[in-house]
């Protein structure tokens, strides 16, 4: 997104294959960013922050709720109206949470149900603002700091904890200017973007299925390179290792603004233990691999605060119990989190498993399936398809080694 608005080319290294990524590069294509696909490189040639024009058609988010409520923030400060729609769990999440504070700097947002996709927004003028997140959300921070890239003057975002914040680093990147003052960020409007050469580093958010595969499988010892190390977001392997995993990083280095590293891990039995408070936001996309690590710890695994996993691509809470139920494990569904019984409870059984459309929850059954008895069957299972195409190949190759 940022390459679009940038002015000169961008060529970015090791672009994923997920559905949300094509998503988001088809949705910049229809708005006329000139985007080059070749592999794992993407090319785009930016036309500035007024290069973007109107699509002929409304956009399609797919699945991919980072591609809507940022594009969102982007598509409030243009001067044509755009549609933008996704699939029918896209519909179901909530989009008022962005809606709201675009429409205070001005954006006229149209939205079904009063806060749901599509969305058809009127591009305006827009004015800065000073916005306190009330639930934390890096999504709905990156949607309000690309809008302010189109507002006269200075744009603050109030965060109640510290979230993801791989937005600012990119924004920086590409020369945006910003400013951290405790839990506020600013961002200067109408910077000069300049296109940049780039390269992804790897997921961690992907990385910490095989991560879990390796606590659930005895004599496992495995390496992932070039993952990055984003201090917002590598709070799981704090997690992991304080349930007893051993977990080494080595390599670690900065690279376009983001630290990258090599993660070793080697199979150790683990404690277990509660995962609540200021810390869920930072792992809220990797609770569902942790989740399903409780059969297999020694005092099971209880996740507390985590309400906002209800309205991801599935209720994730309840997707978790269901479905760790059907494996034989002892689980207590709570309104903001669960209860996993751990390994006294008893070993996991082969089922069959309902990962309602979601690919994370495909992915952290898939784990839970490796140290069950018997066959476990994933409906959908091409569903992870939407972050990591190569999974189940991946996993495959892993457990035959």
């Amino acid at each position: 997104m940022l390459a679009a608005l940038a002015e000169g080319t961008s060529d970015i290294a090791h672009f994923s294959a997920a559905a949300d990524c094509r998503s988001t590069l088809d949705c910049l294509t229809r708005l006329g960013a000139k985007v080059e696909v070749k592999a794992e490189r993407v090319r785009i040639a930016g036309g500035g922050l007024d290069g973007l024009r109107k699509s002929r058609r409304s956009l399609d988010a797919g699945n991919s709720g980072t591609t809507m409520r940022l594009l969102a923030g982007i598509l409030a400060g243009q001067e044509f109206r755009t549609t933008i729609d996704g699939d029918a769990s896209l519909k179901r999440r909530p989009m008022r949470r962005v809606i709201d504070p675009l429409t205070k700097m001005g954006a006229k947002i149209k939205s079904r149900d009063g806060g749901y996709a599509p969305l058809v927004i009127e591009g305006t003028p827009l004015s800065p603002i000073e916005f306190a997140l009330p639930v934390p959300s890096a999504q709905v921070k990156s949607a309000v700091l690309l809008a302010g890239l189109f507002a006269e003057g200075v744009t603050s975002v109030i965060e109640p904890v510290r979230t993801r914040d791989h937005t600012e680093l990119a924004l920086a990147e590409f020369g945006a200017e910003l400013e951290h003052d405790g839990h506020a960020i600013r961002i200067q409007g109408r910077p000069r973007l300049t296109g940049r050469t780039l390269a992804v580093p790897g997921d961690l958010s992907s990385a910490v299925f095989f991560l879990a595969a390796a606590m659930v499988l005895p004599e496992s010892n495995i390496v992932i390179h070039n993952v990055g190390l984003n201090p917002t977001r590598s709070a799981v392997l704090d997690v992991l290792g304080s349930m007893g995993a051993p977990i080494s990083l080595v390599s670690v280095r900065c690279e376009h603004g983001e630290l990258v590293g090599d993660v070793s891990i080697r199979h150790q039995p683990l404690q277990g233990g509660v995962l609540e408070g200021d810390a869920i936001a930072q792992l809220i996309d990797e609770l569902p691999a942790i989740a399903v690590l409780g059969p297999y710890t020694e005092q099971g695994i209880e996740i507390r605060n985590a309400a906002e996993l209800r309205v991801k691509e599935s209720d994730r809470i309840a997707a978790l119990a269901e479905n760790l139920r059907r494996m034989g494990a002892t689980v207590e569904e709570r309104p903001d989190g669960l209860s996993v019984a751990g390994r006294s409870a008893g070993r996991l059984h082969g089922a069959e498993i309902e990962p309602h459309g979601d690919h994370r929850m495909a992915m952290a059954f898939a784990v839970a399936a490796l140290g069950a008895e018997g066959d476990t069957t994933i409906r959908d299972a091409e569903c992870a398809g939407v972050s990591y195409p190569e999974f189940f190949t991946t996993l495959e190759r892993l457990v035959e080694r």
